[in-house]
């Protein structure tokens, strides 16, 4: 039996890419189309791995994992009128119930570790990728947000720097983003789905979204798998 405790989920970013000599009209905003996207069941956690192309001017995508430091920062830390920050404790009325979205528990602020849970905002910009999920219900596809209750989470993630060199070459390649969970079939079952994605580069300029064809699980499964 597929677990059913989808707070384990985590993601993977895999990539692989071309350099050619490109035309000069390549955009400075990155510029991508849908590949694949495949299904890979395993006897741990399965991936779902979107497949897809991109071309950018500068080739100045991905990020390492020294890029914390803003813009790339993970979180902003909220505080009070007096500059204080805001712990669970001593949480506003307006401020959310417990939950590892809107708080972290012993951050590290300034080199230093706060014993305390402390409240948060997430940044979008400490990722570049972005993945969201569509299921068609009669006849109508809705978003499935990972980061509401019960999941709390996210497929949102980063692959990493595609140029070793000197920014400023014009690069095109392939993306493969795999994302790995126990629960996609215990969610998904029969639904058809559709998957969107984006990507953004470090100058924060986020490409055009594409959508994966409406598929079920069976469908994408990969033969043999």
């Amino acid at each position: 039996m597929r677990l059913k405790n989808y707070s384990g989920i985590i993601f993977l970013a895999a990539m692989a890419f071309g350099c050619i000599n490109p035309p000069d009209n390549f955009p400075t905003v990155p510029d991508i189309t849908y590949e694949s996207l495949e299904y890979v069941p395993t006897n741990g956690q399965d991936s779902l791995i979107f497949g897809l192309d991109f071309r950018d001017a500068e080739g100045d995508l991905g990020l390492s994992s020294t890029d914390i430091n803003p813009p790339y920062n993970a979180v902003t830390y909220k505080r009070d009128l007096a500059g204080n920050l805001i712990t669970y404790a001593n949480r506003p009325i307006e401020a959310p119930d417990y939950n590892p979205i809107d708080w972290v528990i012993d951050p590290i602020i300034n080199n230093q570790t706060v014993k305390d849970t402390i409240w948060v905002e997430q940044n979008p910009n400490q990722f570049n990728i972005f993945v969201q999920f569509f299921i068609k219900r009669n006849g109508t596809f809705t978003e499935f947000k990972w980061q509401d209750p019960p999941f709390f989470t996210t497929f949102n993630g980063r692959f990493p720097r595609v140029l070793n060199s000197q920014e400023g070459q014009a690069v095109e390649g392939n993306i493969k983003y795999a994302m790995l969970s126990s629960g996609w079939e215990s969610i998904f079952r029969n639904d058809t789905i559709r998957i969107d994605v984006s990507i953004q580069d470090r100058e924060l300029n986020r490409s055009n979204v594409v959508s994966s064809p409406e598929v079920t699980l069976r469908q994408i499964t990969r033969p043999g798998s």
